[in-house]
């Protein structure tokens, strides 16, 4: 029973930073356009993480294009700017999105 309760509590841990992303992209109304696992007027966000997938350069240009918005990557439907989204929200949102497997 306390190994069960270990492993309980390391899964949590694990997937604490996740969902606390995911829950800062809900509040800045990045998922209206955006989900993990499908397409919806924007890419799903594992179809940007695959893409990227060892971009060097992928946190600090997806951090400006949900800033400043984008177009012509994924489409004819540009990204809107979001100036809502900080600096440093924007990294950890592209750091997340990146992260996704």
């Amino acid at each position: 029973m306390k190994h069960a309760f270990l492993i309980m509590a390391a899964l949590a841990t694990l997937s604490a930073p996740a969902l606390a992303d995911e829950a800062l992209a809900k509040s800045k109304n990045c998922m209206a356009c955006h989900a993990v696992d499908k397409k919806l007027v924007g890419p799903a966000y594992k179809d940007i993480a695959a893409k990227y997938a060892g971009n060097a350069q992928a946190v600090n240009m997806l951090a400006g294009k949900i800033q400043k918005g984008g177009s012509g990557v994924w489409g004819a439907i540009p990204m809107p700017a979001n100036p809502q989204v900080n600096d440093a929200d924007a990294k950890k949102l592209a750091t997340w999105v990146l992260g996704l497997k």
